[in-house]
């Protein structure tokens, strides 16, 4: 592809551009500054009758009226040519036609108020730095176009020309030349930004298209580590978690180790995106070989070793994040939990009613020791009862009146769907947050474990 000022595009600059090359970005950027440029046209053209009024003879006002009229319609006629097309690579002819029409009307005007001696000619200068400085087209253009203005005012008033004094032309053609080569070297710098913008858009849309594969990558490994389990021995088991990004920082595990020990885990890692989605990875790959190694751990046993884990990582990615986490071990009878996070809320289906339990504890990646703090929760469940676990962005839904959705609308919807089967109960809760919310800012997990 040929490119402006006798510059030979580079490899690098060639692999940029795929989806259109820098003439066709050139062509849309020149017809729709072509809007403008008539708009100000049919503005300004009759307009300037108002000077005409005051400084041109009244036997030829009629005579320029007719002018301005004349190049006015012409370019109305124009700019709605530009409006009903598309850009070509013929659009920079209209930057042509404007300067052959409006320069034309105004060398037409000083024939006729002086020639050479006429101070109109000052009108002409507008018009090469109007139309060559709003149009982002080549150098090249500007200097034709510059070119093609001043042998139309040479030309024509040179036409029934008597005598002239040499100085009047020369006067005027320095000034007129300097404009139309002041316009030309500001076009190119123009140009020049223009071209490096377009292969600056290449590379970042280069770059975005790499990170966004890289996320996608990222995603679909968070999302194959996530557990598939809809049982394990005596219960059923239903989760989901929705990210608020690419990637998330909420985390859950449903685990059956080889020993028989049944776990089920849910935290969340403060924020969200790249750094909390790799935070949730390493709990998650160091609680699995935690509690697969060591069958008789407590569930705050096992939270205090993996926050040590997590304390470290954080330290060595440089972050201040720190995570919530809540694990339960799971019982024929009862199950044990700790750690703190949400508040667990379980149904008992017996009694339908709601019973809530506030696990205490502390956040996790803060200290270095924190089994002082972790308390283990014996709570017995039966047959029928439904625990459920959430991170805070469920509760923490949104809607347009900035209404949070709250664990009270949790708690009710779990009781309303509690006949349902866990997966649909799961998915009705989801539902029901997600219609609830106008725009989803944080990440989302729920887990619904029925006995």
């Amino acid at each position: 592809m040929n490119d402006l000022a006798g510059h030979k595009l580079s490899a690098e600059e060639q692999a940029f551009i795929d989806a259109e090359d820098f003439d066709q970005f050139l062509n849309r950027i020149i017809h729709d500054w072509l809007k403008t440029v008539t708009f100000l046209v049919i503005t300004l053209v009759p307009l300037f009758f108002i000077l005409d009024y005051f400084i041109v003879p009244k036997s030829l006002l009629p005579r320029v009226g007719i002018y301005r009229l004349t190049a006015t319609l012409i370019v109305i006629v124009q700019y709605l040519i530009i409006r009903l097309t598309q850009p070509s690579k013929f659009s920079y002819i209209h930057g042509y036609v404007v300067s052959v029409v409006v320069g034309g009307v105004i060398v037409l005007m000083t024939r006729h108020l002086g020639g050479f001696y006429s101070s109109y000619y000052a009108g002409l200068n507008l018009v090469i730095i109007g139309v060559n400085l709003l149009l982002p087209w080549k150098a090249l253009h500007s200097a034709l176009n510059s070119m093609i203005i001043i042998l139309m005012y040479i030309t024509i008033n040179f036409i029934g020309l008597d005598d002239f004094r040499p100085n009047d032309l020369i006067n005027n053609l320095f000034f007129l030349c300097a404009t139309g080569i002041i316009a030309v070297s500001i076009n190119h710098v123009k140009h020049t930004l223009i071209r490096k913008e377009f292969y600056l858009m290449g590379e970042l849309k280069s770059a975005r298209d790499a990170i966004w594969s890289e996320m996608e990558l990222a995603k679909r490994i968070q999302t194959a580590l996530l557990p598939d389990k809809q049982k394990v021995q005596g219960y059923e088991v239903a989760a989901a978690m929705k990210p608020a990004r690419e990637v998330g920082g909420d985390y859950y595990d449903i685990i059956e180790t080889p020993q028989g020990d049944k776990w089920v885990t849910i935290g969340d890692v403060s924020g969200h995106g790249v750094d909390s989605g790799l935070i949730m990875m390493m709990a998650q790959t160091s609680i699995l070989s935690k509690v697969s190694n060591n069958g008789n751990c407590t569930p705050s046993e096992m939270l205090n070793a993996i926050n040590g884990i997590i304390r470290e990582n954080i330290s060595r990615l440089g972050s201040d994040h720190y995570m919530t986490m809540m694990a339960l071990r799971l019982n024929a009878s009862h199950f044990t939990v700790a750690g703190k996070h949400q508040d667990l809320v379980i149904y008992r289906s017996a009694l339908n009613r709601i019973e809530t339990f506030k696990i205490p504890g502390t956040w996790m990646g803060i200290s270095d020791d924190i089994q002082g703090s972790l308390v283990d929760v014996e709570i017995q469940i039966n047959t029928g009862d439904i625990v459920l676990l959430f991170t805070d962005g469920i509760t923490e839904a949104t809607n347009p009146q900035g209404e949070m959705f709250g664990q009270t609308r949790l708690e009710q919807a779990l009781n309303a769907y509690a006949d349902l089967p866990v997966g649909k109960l799961r998915d009705r809760i989801i539902g029901d947050v997600t219609a609830f919310q106008e725009e989803q800012m944080d990440d989302m997990t729920l887990v619904v474990i029925k006995k």
